[in-house]
């Protein structure tokens, strides 16, 4: 009997001490995640909190401005989605994996490329919770496209790139400082139209290119003239409101800007066909800015998102309006 008692209390002296080591080992486990998880920054996004890795080397972009954005930052994503809207960009597309088109990222594409960061804008939210499984994802708050350069700002500081942002943004408002002292005319009206396969739209003065054109300090048509808030109001869009051949005269101004862009080559040839059709129509021929031959015809970078986008614009600027 006291034999049993021995050799009872030695293996339950066993039992103790191997769950004691186990424990202790679980304990060092959960230690080096956390030292691990030190490696990383929390930061608040649209979809959550999102630890960032500090030294992440395979950055995957799902939309078009956090691509030209994070380049624009000196930073090539390993992976991209390639839109329509952005043929400006191909030189830069050149070595980035494709991981699906606008809006439709292919997950099973972006999980291939093992990325450590995945950044996007917060119309992406239905996939968040999948994508985010793959990698630290950050969704940007982005309302409407006049607002590029808070998201532009978020970004570099999600990046850790602020400085490099802040000189970015610097050397935007540097060029247009520099297209300021060149141009002759600041009391000119430029007029900004988007002709889709079954609408004319006239950008409104918070839209991307909108804010451009302030910043140049060039002033718009009064049909064109209304702050995002004022156009939610009276159009139900932030940016943009539709108009029909019969209030055509709306789109004029001392300059017209006027380009068509849509997703598939079935849509850009119809909005290709609807820009002929109003151009040869004789309202469109009594416009001002069309007799006095100061309508040109821009790329569709004129309704981006990005800093790069914003400097093609300066360009244009510098192309037709300093003379």
């Amino acid at each position: 009997m006291k034999g049993f008692i021995y050799w009872l209390r030695f293996g339950i002296a066993i039992f103790c001490s191997l769950t004691l080591t186990i424990a202790c080992y679980q304990g060092d486990s959960i230690r080096v995640s956390q030292t691990t998880n030190s490696s990383c920054r929390n930061v608040e996004h649209a979809a959550g909190i999102t630890c960032i890795p500090q030294n992440f080397t395979r950055l995957v972009a799902i939309d078009d401005a956090s691509f030209e954005n994070a380049i624009a930052l000196g930073i090539k994503p390993v992976g991209s989605i390639l839109s329509d809207f952005s043929s400006y960009l191909q030189e830069q597309f050149i070595g980035v994996e494709n991981i699906g088109k606008a809006g439709e990222p292919n997950l099973e594409s972006i999980l291939a490329i093992k990325p450590d960061l995945i950044l996007g804008i917060d119309y992406l939210q239905s996939i968040y919770s999948r994508i985010s499984k793959i990698a630290p994802t950050v969704l940007f708050k982005f309302e409407h496209s006049g607002l590029w350069k808070n998201v532009f700002e978020q970004m570099s500081e999600v990046l850790d790139k602020k400085e490099v942002g802040q000189q970015v943004m610097d050397k935007y408002y540097s060029r247009l400082n520099s297209f300021k002292q060149k141009i002759k005319n600041f009391s000119i009206k430029v007029s900004v139209i988007r002709v889709y396969p079954d609408n004319i739209n006239l950008y409104l003065r918070d839209s991307f290119c909108g804010t451009i054109l302030q910043d140049a300090g060039l002033s718009r048509p009064q049909s064109q003239d209304f702050s995002a808030s004022e156009a939610e109001k009276l159009f139900g869009n932030s940016i943009q409101t539709s108009i029909g051949n019969e209030l055509i005269e709306q789109a004029d101004g001392d300059v017209i800007f006027i380009w068509t862009a849509e997703n598939t080559s079935q849509g850009n040839q119809t909005a290709k066909n609807k820009l002929e059709q109003l151009t040869s129509s004789q309202l469109w021929q009594n416009l001002k800015a069309v007799q006095e031959n100061k309508v040109y015809l821009v790329p569709d970078y004129w309704i981006g998102s990005g800093m790069l986008a914003a400097n093609a614009i300066i360009d244009d600027l510098f192309k037709y309006l300093v003379k």
